[in-house]
């Protein structure tokens, strides 16, 4: 058994999950030499909501952020987190916008990208998986983990040997509500080893409670990679400990061989700000508490944040249980998806409605139709057509892959944002967040003309240089 290798969260995954993505690139930098000296195999630091937040919260332009981050970090691979057809938005886009996307990414400084679908449909990664290769980037094809059914070991395995076939260079278990328990860890870790030759990543969130010990699990069925977080952007919702999981394997066949020392230092970088975050109110101590209802009702941590929010606006905080048991209700519907962006949002919002409704799918949601038509790509398990024809009536379902019915965009997307593009990369983000990305470039564009916009009027309408 070879050294375990880590990939290291804290600059996406850890403060996406404890303080929603809030992170500024400023506040990163200082730090990213010293994360370049531990001898990580990667660092996570794109991909995922980080792109939303820098345009939406931070006014900040994400492709200057990797550019300034692999400027700093000149050993250590970058990896960003990649939703196939859906890139980091949140509805499927045109084939010529994801491998433009893709192929900027990789241009730009990420060496590693790990893509997934919500649906664990192979038609929904091969656009993003042939780009990657292509570009001569590292493929790292996810699988979502969750529990139903149909989601057993033989059924991730045969999807692995699927995605090796399709180009990957590595597995990643992407157990995003923390569900994956130790012993079902070591099981399926030796099923997906014993299918394919590929190295396999884990990637998990405490969530639960569990994560530690099911990276253990992992590890020792033959796991290659962990995904961990330095300790104070550890726990909760985010991910096991950096330090606590190296000072595990130290000395034992396993030893990822690096330096507590060093990690100590890390450690003592982002201790003042995860007091600055709890402070502003930014870091809620609800996200650190063990909550085991994850493995009842398999919703994630930010999904929960969501349902408990929409029911607060509703006027209906104490139908919270409620709604939790009502989402495997819903998710047994619409064929068992697994519970992540953006499937996990449209559920859950479903979900929502059919208990304030007092009646189930008295109102629909637009995007919980979608799902149910297969404009999202194949459910795990096929839609029952009585229900399908409840949801959708008379509407065709969709059966062919989803972006083949979406003709290319890029070159309308460049025409709409020539006015305010400074690099090439605009179309990018206009094309993922166009009215977000419109106000940052207005926003851009006002402090380079020395307009202040923090303290004035945000809305500010700084008309386009021609």
């Amino acid at each position: 058994m070879s050294k375990v290798k880590i990939c290291e969260t804290v600059l996406r995954d850890s403060h996406q999950s404890l303080i929603a993505t809030r992170m500024t690139t400023e506040e990163m930098l200082p730090i990213i030499e010293k994360l370049d000296e531990v001898g990580y195999h990667s660092l996570e630091c794109w991909g995922g909501a980080t792109f939303d937040a820098c345009l939406r919260f931070l006014n900040e332009d994400p492709w200057q952020r990797l550019r300034q981050i692999r400027e700093r970090a000149k050993n250590t691979k970058l990896q960003m987190l990649f939703r196939g057809q859906n890139i980091l938005g949140y509805r499927h886009y045109a084939d010529d916008v994801v491998e433009y996307f893709v192929q900027k990414s990789i241009a730009n400084g990420i060496d590693i990208l790990r893509i997934f679908d919500a649906l664990n449909d192979p038609r929904n990664l091969k656009t993003a998986i042939d780009a990657t290769k292509k570009e001569g980037g590292h493929v790292q094809a996810a699988l979502s983990y969750t529990t139903s059914p149909v989601h057993d070991n033989e059924y991730f395995a045969k999807f692995a040997k699927t995605l090796e076939d399709m180009g990957a260079d590595s597995i990643c278990i992407k157990d995003m509500a923390g569900l994956l328990k130790p012993y079902d860890a070591y099981e399926l870790v030796k099923a997906i080893k014993s299918t394919v030759k590929l190295p396999v990543e884990l990637h998990t969130h405490y969530t639960s409670g569990l994560a530690s010990m099911t990276a253990l699990k992992a590890v020792e069925a033959g796991a290659d990679i962990i995904d961990t977080a330095i300790s104070p952007f550890a726990l909760g919702t985010s991910q096991p400990p950096t330090e606590s999981i190296v000072a595990t394997l130290a000395g034992t066949e396993y030893d990822t061989g690096l330096d507590l020392k060093k990690l100590d230092e890390i450690c003592s970088y982002f201790t003042p700000l995860r007091e600055k975050y709890i402070a502003s109110g930014l870091l809620d101590p609800k996200v650190l508490k063990v909550n085991v209802n994850a493995l009842l009702y398999q919703v994630p941590g930010g999904m929960l944040s969501n349902l408990i929010s929409q029911l607060k606006q509703a006027g209906k905080s104490e139908k919270l249980q409620e709604v939790l048991e009502e989402v495997p209700r819903v998710r047994e519907d619409a064929g068992y998806p697994p519970l992540v962006t953006p499937t996990s949002q449209i559920v859950g919002t479903q979900a929502v409605f059919n208990v304030i409704m007092g009646e189930r799918y008295k109102m629909v949601t637009k995007e919980f139709k979608g799902l149910v038509r297969g404009e999202y790509g194949k459910t795990p398990v096929k839609i029952k057509p009585e229900f399908m024809k409840k949801i959708i009536g008379d509407e065709k379902p969709v059966t062919c892959r989803p972006a083949d019915l979406i003709k290319p965009e890029l070159s309308e997307l460049r025409e709409k944002v020539k006015a305010y593009a400074v690099q090439d990369e605009d179309v990018l983000s206009y094309a993922l967040f166009d009215q977000v990305a419109l106000k940052f470039f207005e926003y851009r564009q006002a402090q380079n003309l020395g307009i202040d916009l923090e303290n004035g009027d945000r809305e500010l309408n700084v008309h386009p240089v021609v």
